[in-house]
This record gives C-alpha cells, structure tokens and sequence, in this order.
C-alpha cells in the first residue's frame, strides 16, 4: 500500500510540474495579428470599419487581433491592392477602384454610374445575380481573397458654387473616383485625384471646386459641408460598392471559426452602414444647417441617365467579364423597373 501510495504521489508531482511548466506557455502565446487599413480617413473610419474590428477583437477573446489604419497611413490608397497583394498589409476596406485593382471588375467598384438606386441594390446583386462569386473568382486570380461586398452612401455633388443645371458643371474640378470621372467628363468636370485627407484643405484654397464622392452624411461627417456648401440632390448612383479583402495567404493561415467570425462582423458593418447612411442622408437633407440644396431639373437630368446607359455598353465591350457584370446589373435594373413600387419609381 505504501509503495502504491508512493507512486501514486510521484506521478500526482509530475503531473503537475508538467500542468505548471505547460501552463505559462499558453498563456503568453501571442494572439495572431493582422494590420487592415480602410480607404476612409479617421473622422469616417469611426463608422464604417472601427466597430467591426473592435467587434472582431473582443469576440476573438485573444485569439487573433485586427490592428485598423485609416486612410494613407501605411499605403496611399491607390497602392492598396499592391500591398494587400505582397503582403505589406494582410487586409482592406475599399472600393475597386480606389485601390486601383488591376481586376476585371475594377470599373464597377465604387460608383457605377446608374447602376444602383438604393443601397439594398448591392446585397442583391452580390448575393442573388452572381456577382459575389464573379468578384471572387477575379480576386484569387491575384492571390487574393474578396471576403464581401456591401452598400455605403449615394454619390451627389457637393460643390463651392451652386449648380442647378448641367452647364453649370463645366470646368468644375471635382474630387471623384476613376471610373465616374471618366463618365462625368462627357459634361465638363474635370476630375481630380488628390490624398483623401487633403481634400478639405483643397477646397478651402481653392484647388477642388467640389466633390463627387459621397452622399451628404459623409460631407457632414467628414469636414466637407462647410468646405463646399452646396448639394445636388441628384446623384449618379444610389450606392457605393465597397469590400472586404484579405491577403489569400493570409487568410489560408485562419482557423475555420475566426473566418467565420470575420465575415459575421463584416456582414454587421455592410448592415449598419445601411441604415447609418439612410438615415443620415434625409436627416441633413431636411435638419442640416452647411448646405444649400439645389436640384437639375428631371428632364435635364434625364439625359444624363441616358448617357450612362451608353457607358454600360461601352464598359462591357472591353472584356468578357464586363460583359457579364453588366448583362446582370441590366438584368436586374430591369426586374427592378417591372416590379414597380417601392423597387422603382418612375
């Protein structure tokens, strides 16, 4: 018995010589961490990324961390896809054509002129007419894993002068993105690319006469409503395509529960962008005090609608792919139109 009892004490110390070398390695293992920088500068990133990475982190419970940058911190923005892709950064919050995407699908992401009405029009597309599948199959050709799509605000012009009718757009030197400054071209606005963190500056000093890059919930949010002072109620898309995307390595490297949790999150924020901005846009439009509203007339602005449809057409004889994605947002454009109320109005 006694011999049975010494064993019995000598395993019983092993035992826990070996629990209590084990345990501090567990406890100092160092979570798995990734650097994500969003398009958006600070006052913006409060809303449409920060809480999702916040959300992220606490959920992970140690597990694995997101570090957020905003706007130019690591990379300008039109290098994002090169740094995603080599690595310098693991993750990005952006339009296509922001980062400057070398994808076929490039010429869709941000504001595709007329393509959407609404910001429910993205899911829709994304989830139901295939194009979530069309993003993803471009991006892992670069070695890169598109996690999800979602909606943000419309696009008007927020500009110094008022603009009531199209002549008045002439000569204008607007803050916008690649693919609707190409389009808007066509009516005398003369698109510029600047640092998204100078462009308040630019338009105090003169060097923009406005922008065409978000709805009035972002001028108000971000300093450009006092800058400018004027808004165009007509806009030339209803809502931004924006994504989630991630280094394909990378993401290879994540548990299964922590991809799950990542796109769970990011899900959240496509959500809460959707009413943020929703409700935003009609609670300035009517409450705030920084910007006159101004209004084309339909019928004028009617031939701007028409000639985006000309776009569509020039875009998809580029490529096959374009092609594709266009026939689908036609596709559904015209569901939408058939179905009537509340999915369009005439």
């Amino acid at each position: 018995m006694s011999t049975t009892r010494r064993k019995f004490l000598t395993s019983g110390a092993m035992a826990a010589g070996a629990s209590a070398l084990a345990a501090p390695a567990i406890a100092q293992a160092a979570p798995r961490k990734w650097r994500m920088q969003t398009y958006a500068g600070a006052a913006l990133g409060e809303h449409v990324c920060k809480p999702a990475v916040e959300a992220f982190n606490k959920i992970a419970n140690g597990e694995m961390e997101i570090e957020l940058y905003y706007a130019d911190q690591i990379v300008p923005t039109g290098e994002l896809f090169r740094a995603l892709q080599n690595g310098t950064i693991d993750a990005v919050q952006s339009d296509d054509d922001s980062m400057a995407s070398p994808t076929e699908v490039t010429v869709f992401g941000g504001y595709f002129p007329f393509a959407l009405r609404y910001s429910l029009d993205v899911p829709a597309l994304f989830n139901h007419y295939g194009l979530d599948e069309i993003w993803k199959e471009e991006y892992a050709k670069h070695g890169i894993q598109h996690i999800s799509a979602g909606a943000w605000d419309p696009c008007n012009f927020a500009t110094k002068q008022p603009i009531n009718s199209l002549a008045d757009l002439q000569g204008k030197r607007v803050f916008t993105f690649p693919t609707a400054g190409r389009f808007l071209t066509q009516f005398g606005v003369v698109p510029v690319t600047l640092p998204w963190e100078d462009i308040e500056v630019a338009l105090q000093t003169g060097e923009l006469d406005g922008v065409a890059w978000c709805g009035i919930t972002e001028d108000y949010t971000v300093g450009w409503a006092g800058a400018t002072g004027n808004f165009l109620t007509n806009n030339i898309s209803g809502a931004w395509i924006g994504h989630f995307f991630a280094n394909q390595d990378r993401w290879n490297e994540v548990p299964e529960h922590l991809k799950e949790l990542m796109k769970a999150v990011f899900d959240q924020s496509h959500y809460y962008r959707q009413h943020w901005y929703w409700a935003g846009e009609a609670q300035l439009r009517t409450g705030g005090d920084k910007m006159k509203l101004t209004t084309i007339p339909a019928e004028e602005w009617a031939t701007v609608e028409a000639a985006a449809k000309v776009f569509w057409d020039e875009i998809a004889a580029e490529s096959e792919v374009k092609a594709k994605v266009v026939a689908q947002i036609k596709a559904y454009n015209e569901a939408m139109e058939k179905a009537g109320p509340p999915y369009r109005y005439s």
